[in-house]
């Protein structure tokens, strides 16, 4: 929630007049955060990590006006199957993980990789959007 404020009310300084919506997702193996991998290298340990396991992803989303910062964090418990080292290289070769929290994108290749969800798919993907609706909403914003 901290990463998804900040981004608001920096935007916010430069735009004082506007609504900010900003979010940050970042996915947690046991204890162990995993952002967005640095480099081709990190997105195959983080693979490797996700394999045959469960995490959780968690979605911070946070609308900021003049008046106030609200925010929501939404937790999604995603399984992975267990992945070959051919699926990991193929996967990581393809580029998708560039920019993915978790080293994953569960809206590109990496879908075929998924076998559980239990939560918000919308918030894996790094919007939830009903939370997002609500927040946007007690702003007084309308579409």
């Amino acid at each position: 929630m901290r990463l998804a404020r900040a981004k608001a009310q920096a935007v916010l300084a430069r735009h004082p007049d506007a609504v900010v919506l900003s979010a940050d997702t970042v996915v947690a193996v046991g204890r162990r955060l995993l952002e967005k991998p640095a480099d081709a290298a990190e997105a195959e340990r983080f693979l490797r990590l996700l394999s045959g396991r469960n995490h959780r992803v968690f979605t911070a989303v946070a609308v900021a006006t003049a008046a106030r910062v609200t925010h929501r964090c939404v937790e999604t418990r995603v399984t992975i199957k267990r992945l070959s080292e051919p699926e990991i290289a193929a996967y990581v070769a393809g580029g998708d993980w560039r920019g993915k929290a978790g080293g994953y994108g569960i809206q590109g290749p990496a879908a075929a990789f998924v076998t559980r969800i239990v939560g918000s798919h919308p918030a894996v993907m790094g919007l939830p959007l009903p939370e997002t609706v609500n927040l946007l909403a007690g702003t007084g914003w309308r579409r």
